[in-house]
């Protein structure tokens, strides 16, 4: 029990991202808030929105993302903390084995690979729906067979047949964006950079026009389902729904929660960042204010435009600007939000290969996953691996249950961090901070009573669910992460290094 609770150096995770193995430094600080900004906006305003207006909160939703960013901001100040101070790629995982011990960084570990893989294939989903709809503006559509999962959920929330095979383009997106990512870093974020200018000003146009085309009685009653949500020991306080679901503002917040997870991806980014310890704060925190003002202001015009009973799930802002009789800004909403999808798509699956390289480096997963391209310096087999998996879980799963199983990953991985900032404080008080949480210890205490109470807002099976993945984590980590660990063997030898090109 002591070895699996033993701690990684500050100085080893330091010395580790050195040398020939290391990502290249090339994000200043507005990539990196670019990267955030890209990450968040996308699926939370022109995908979550709908569901989680239409059978979750009503119009009391723009009250969720507020409450959603709060907790969102207290974690953000405890990531830019730990960010500055171990600038290395890995994210909530690096930050957890330097103050909690290999065994609670392997669970957070095996968590962000859940939370960024299902999080990619929800966004992938999405992306899909848009570009159907977009399809159909101009008269065309593909066959019934490839536009979406086998199954969903009914109203019960169990299985029913679609009569569907594949979601075809959710496949392909995928594809082409793996292809992108192995290519370079740099690439990715210009790319990236200019399909965030886009998306921004679309998210502006939606503000601007819906404004005109608010009726003030679409947001009454403005809690239709109440302003709970909160479940404790199975005791749901609030409204529940036909397959026993919590209802209301809070479960709002907590479905929609995985739209804020923008940030995290920057953290995970720190090893590529220029200037690590001033950059990837103002990467978090820039990114994470933008777009939780956004968010809010998007939700109030359009649960204002139509009822929320009317939201379209899958594209739930082009639909509303049919409704009130506008198909010309449909068709800019629509270029708009799969502009918008697309970057989010790209961040998350940036993201999830470093975290695995992270893991592989540390002997937890094998070393094929560490190999570094020679020409490229992107984790390639990582990054391939990422988007076969990806490609599966947005082919076969629908929207809802993708959605569904990300949040509690998600929040998780925050109340870590937030705890983590604690433990760090009391064991290396002395550590240079290059950014300090401010206000310790309350900000990571609120961020943990935060995290901790939307996790409870959500449907127990999303518990089952974590319990499942993290309990064939833990086998795993028994079976072969504790006996390769790296902490515990020999340093590696100077000429011992896996695979670094393709053959």
């Amino acid at each position: 029990m002591k070895k699996i609770l033993d701690k990684k150096p500050l100085h080893r995770l330091l010395s580790e991202a050195e040398g020939e193995h290391r990502l290249k430094r090339a994000l200043g600080p507005l990539a990196l808030m670019n990267l955030g900004i890209g990450c968040i906006i996308g699926a939370g305003i022109f995908v979550m929105t709908g569901l989680a207006a239409h059978s979750k909160a009503g119009p009391v939703l723009s009250v969720s993302y507020a409450v959603a960013g709060f907790a969102c901001a207290m974690a953000a100040l405890c990531y830019a903390e730990f960010a500055a101070m171990v600038p290395v790629a890995g994210s909530a995982y690096t930050y957890a084995y330097a103050t909690l011990g290999e065994l609670f960084a392997w669970i957070v570990g095996w968590d962000l690979l859940l939370e960024y893989t299902v999080a990619a294939a929800s966004v992938a989903s999405g992306w899909s729906g848009y570009m159907q709809d977009l399809l159909r503006m101009f008269g065309m559509r593909i066959p019934r067979a490839l536009s979406g999962a086998p199954f969903d959920t009914g109203v019960t929330g169990r299985p029913v047949a679609t009569h569907m095979l594949i979601d075809l383009f959710a496949v392909l997106i995928v594809a082409a964006l793996t292809a992108l990512l192995v290519k370079g870093i740099v690439e990715s974020t210009l790319f990236n950079n200019i399909m965030v200018g886009i998306k921004i000003g679309v998210v502006l146009f939606v503000i601007a026009v819906g404004l005109f085309y608010i009726h003030p009685a679409n947001w009454h009653p403005f809690a239709p389902f109440g302003w709970g949500g909160l479940v404790l020991f199975g005791h749901t306080f609030g409204q529940v729904g036909r397959a026993g679901e919590p209802l209301g503002m809070l479960a709002g917040a907590a479905i929609i929660f995985y739209a804020y997870i923008g940030f995290d991806t920057v953290s995970a980014h720190s090893e590529e960042a220029r200037n690590p310890q001033r950059d990837v704060p103002i990467g978090i925190i820039g990114s994470l204010l933008i777009c939780t003002i956004l968010y809010i202001a998007v939700t109030v015009v359009i649960t204002g435009m139509v009822p929320c009973a009317s939201l379209d799930i899958k594209a739930p802002i082009a639909m509303a600007f049919r409704q009130v009789g506008l198909p010309w800004a449909e068709l800019i909403i629509a270029v708009g939000a799969l502009i918008g999808i697309t970057t989010v798509l790209l961040a998350l699956m940036l993201g999830q290969p470093r975290v695995m390289l992270a893991m592989a480096r540390d002997g937890l997963v094998p070393p094929y996953f560490a190999a570094i391209h020679n020409k490229f310096r992107t984790p390639w087999k990582a990054t391939i691996l990422n988007g076969a998996v990806v490609c599966v879980l947005a082919a076969v799963l629908p929207l809802k249950i993708l959605a569904e199983l990300v949040n509690i990953g998600t929040l998780l991985a925050f109340l870590v961090v937030c705890a983590a900032v604690l433990v760090m404080r009391k064991t290396h008080p002395d550590a240079a901070r290059p950014f300090r949480c401010p206000w310790v210890p309350v900000v990571p205490i609120l961020g943990i009573i935060f995290c901790l109470g939307l996790m409870l807002s959500l449907p127990t099976v999303n518990w089952i669910r974590l319990i499942v993945w993290l309990a064939a984590g833990l086998v795993i980590y028994m079976t072969y992460g504790r006996r390769h660990s790296a902490l515990r063997q020999k340093p590696l030898q100077a000429d011992h290094k896996p695979s670094d090109s393709p053959p």
